[in-house]
């Protein structure tokens, strides 16, 4: 009888393999037609889809080669962060001396952010008489390499740097009268409709006497700035020291950290996904570097990549990372395999529901979760795939270097997805 059990169940499993394995031909074959379509003539596609369960390719074309994967480095920006960052985002290190409080910025996004609102921070200084702030534990460029400076005016372009304050923005929107956030920059905006929204080297701003709508402009920060926003908002003196005294640091802690990465992740912003790295780094040493949180998660969690990252901003902002699929699908697994899906789903757009996929990949039920990334000519999607089966499927898709629009590429990607869907 055990023979006999055995028996069948051998030949069930080979029944199962062979069922796996001519569905598998069935999808690819529906799918080599649109990717020879003229939607993907002349342009460089990358695909990779992987089986969660079994580790089994399910369809690879050109996954060892390297593409421009815009903001999908924000998966790799995830990970590093769920490495190394506590359950609550580290808002200041300091040391209490007597009657002076000294402080030193952990490169946190979140103080006087428009979106967490948080006063963890504000009430903490706020307790305090005298404040001390050191600023030369920041040793990063304020703008990543390959970044286009003369984007510099962009909401999407914050500049770096180790005590960020109101996302390094300034908003400026009307209603019964021009409000301005920060209050210090009022006195610096033009009321005038010009092709600029900011100076390029000065923080003077352009907003026209007929605009109506809401604009984030970055600002450009320095030392003495980052004073004066401080005493403005504490309402009392901020002194600058170029040496933080000795003894053990004690850390403030602000917001949890999952509401920071969904937010990355969902709208795609580079200022937090660039300050994450930042903030990554204060868990390593007292220097707040990109370079050395990258390094050390290449080094230590990523080093078994068939194809090594060339990683050289947390956002993806940059045209000088380069990322192959088959690394990009090697994180994702990382990502599913220590964090429960739940909360991992969570920090990705939903296709058809949220975040950047609000537009794309929908159905009567959500079944992709996934980062996308967009420069000029170049669109990326990596994530996860549920199927009408309920198998998971991890993958990475990757468009370089194409001249139609992108909704055509987004289109045929979305045929190629819901093929996945029904027939897996």
């Amino acid at each position: 009888m055990g023979r006999l059990q055995k028996t069948i169940s051998k030949f069930l499993i080979l029944i199962l393999l062979m069922g796996c394995a001519g569905t598998k031909k069935k999808f690819q074959k529906a799918i080599r037609p649109l990717l020879e379509s003229e939607v993907f003539k002349n342009q460089f596609t990358g695909f990779l889809v992987l089986d969660q369960k079994t580790g089994d390719t399910l369809f690879n074309i050109n996954s060892a080669k390297y593409f421009t994967p815009a903001s999908n480095v924000k998966i790799f920006t995830l990970f590093t962060a769920l490495q190394l960052l506590p359950k609550k985002i580290p808002a200041l290190k300091y040391i209490e001396a007597n009657d002076t409080l000294f402080i030193e910025g952990t490169g946190d996004p979140t103080f006087l952010h428009s979106y967490f609102k948080d006063s963890t921070v504000l009430k903490f200084l706020g307790s305090h008489q005298k404040i001390v702030l050191y600023l030369n534990n920041f040793q990063e460029e304020k703008y990543g390499p390959g970044w286009a400076w003369d984007d510099y005016g962009y909401y999407y372009q914050p500049e770096r740097s180790g005590l960020p304050m109101y996302g390094n923005v300034g908003t400026i929107f009307r209603s019964d009268s021009l409000h301005v956030i920060p209050e210090y920059f009022r006195k610096n905006v033009v009321e005038l409709g010009y092709s600029k929204s900011r100076e390029e080297a000065q923080n003077l701003f352009y907003y026209g006497p007929k605009q109506t709508d809401t604009v984030e402009i970055p600002f450009r920060t320095d030392s003495t700035l980052t004073r004066i926003l401080l005493e403005d908002v504490l309402h009392k003196k901020v002194h600058i020291t170029n040496r933080f005294p000795e003894g053990t640091k004690s850390i403030l802690y602000n917001v949890p950290a999952d509401s920071v990465y969904r937010r990355m992740m969902q709208v795609s912003d580079n200022f937090l996904a660039e300050q994450l790295m930042i903030l990554a780094s204060t868990t390593l040493s007292d220097t707040l570097s990109f370079t050395r949180s990258r390094d050390f998660i290449l080094e230590n969690e990523l080093s078994d990549l068939r194809q090594p990252a060339r990683w050289v901003d947390a956002s993806g902002l940059s045209r000088y990372n380069l990322i192959t699929p088959q690394a990009m699908v090697s994180v994702l697994r990382k990502l599913y395999l220590r964090v429960p899906k739940e909360r991992l789903f969570s920090f990705f757009p939903m296709g058809g529901v949220s975040g950047t996929l609000v537009d794309w990949y929908g159905g009567s039920t959500p079944y992709v979760y996934a980062k996308s990334g967009s420069l000029g000519n170049n669109y990326c999607l990596s994530g996860y795939l549920i199927t009408k089966s309920g198998s998971t499927l991890i993958f990475s898709f990757m468009n370089n270097h194409f001249l139609v629009p992108p909704s055509e590429i987004k289109n045929q990607m979305q045929a190629i997805f819901e093929i996945i869907r029904d027939t897996f």
